[in-house]
C-alpha cells in the first residue's frame, strides 16, 4: 500500500512538472511566434499610453524582420511576410543607433514630407486638423519603477497637486484620430524643417508631443530620425493590464479601466 501510495505521489509529481514544461514552451513559442510583451516606461505617448501600461506586440502585423524574427534564416535587412504601417499606426521598434525598444506612433511614410511649424503638425504641405478637448489632468507625483516626474502646462506644481496638459485631438490624413498633449508653446521641436522620408523608412511621433523624443530629432544629434523597416518589431493593439505604482504589488494603484482597453 505504502509503494502504490509512493508512486501514485511521483506520479502526480512528474505529471505536474510535464504540465508545467508543455505550458512553458506553449508560451513561448507563442511569444516568439506571434506575440511579444511591452511596459510603458515613460510618458512620450500619454494619453494614449500611460507609464506602467502592460500590453503584447503583434509581431505578424508588418511581418518579421530581423528583430522580430523567431528564426535565425529571417533577413538582415527587410522584412518577409506581413503588410505595410499605416499613419496613425502605434509601433514597437528597436532604436537604430541605441539597441533599445522604442514606442511611438507612426506619422510619415516613405516619401512622405513632414513638418512641425509653431507645434502643428503639416504632412505634404497641408496643415493636420485639430480639435480642442478637455485638458488631460494627472496628479503629480512619482510614476512607474522609475519614479518619473510628469511635466505640467501650470507649473510650478507641488507634489501631489494637479499636472495639466492641453489636450487635442489630431486627425492625420487617413482618417485615424488621437489625442496629443501640449505642455508649453515654444519648445524645442515645435518648429523643425520639413523631413522627406526616405524609402523603406518611417517618421516616428509620441504624442505627449513636447515630452518625445522622436524622429523630429536626427540621428546624428543624439537622437531618433527616421527608422527602417527592418526594425519594426510589432503593432501595438490592446493594453492588457496596467499599474500606476512603483511595482505591480501594489493592488490598490492598479487601473481595471483600462484591462484590455483597445489602443487607438
Amino acid at each position: 500500500m505504502a509503494d502504490s501510495a509512493a508512486g501514485k505521489k511521483k506520479e502526480g509529481i512528474w505529471e505536474t512538472v510535464k504540465t508545467i514544461f508543455w505550458a512553458l514552451l506553449i508560451a513561448g513559442i507563442f511569444r516568439t511566434l506571434f506575440f511579444q510583451p511591452f511596459w510603458i516606461p515613460s510618458g512620450s505617448m500619454k494619453d494614449t499610453l500611460l507609464i506602467g501600461d502592460f500590453l503584447f506586440v503583434n509581431k505578424m502585423a508588418y511581418g518579421y524582420s530581423r528583430y522580430s524574427c523567431p528564426f535565425s534564416l529571417c533577413p538582415i535587412n527587410g522584412r518577409i511576410m506581413g503588410s505595410e504601417p499605416e499613419r496613425g499606426d502605434v509601433v514597437v521598434f528597436r532604436h537604430p543607433t541605441r539597441g533599445v525598444d522604442f514606442i511611438k506612433r507612426v506619422i510619415g511614410l516613405p516619401g512622405d514630407t513632414v513638418q512641425v511649424r509653431g507645434g502643428r503638425l503639416w504632412l505634404n504641405g497641408a496643415e493636420v486638423p485639430l480639435q480642442r478637448q478637455d485638458d488631460f489632468i494627472e496628479i503629480k507625483e512619482q510614476q512607474g519603477p522609475q519614479g518619473l516626474i510628469p511635466r505640467c502646462s501650470n507649473d510650478p506644481v507641488p507634489e501631489g497637486g494637479e499636472c495639466v496638459k492641453e489636450r487635442f485631438t489630431e486627425t492625420l490624413p487617413n482618417g485615424v484620430s488621437h489625442d496629443i498633449l501640449n505642455i508649453v508653446d515654444g519648445w524645442v521641436a515645435d518648429d523643425t524643417p520639413t523631413f522627406t522620408v526616405p524609402e523603406g523608412q518611417y517618421f516616428f511621433m509620441g504624442d505627449n508631443r513636447d515630452n518625445s523624443e522622436d524622429s523630429r530629432f536626427p540621428q546624428e544629434v543624439g537622437g531618433l530620425g527616421f527608422v527602417p523597416a527592418e526594425f519594426l518589431i510589432g503593432r501595438a493593439d490592446r493594453i492588457m493590464f496596467s499599474s500606476a505604482g512603483r511595482s505591480l504589488l501594489y493592488f490598490w494603484t492598479w487601473r481595471p479601466d483600462r484591462f484590455f482597453k483597445a489602443v487607438d
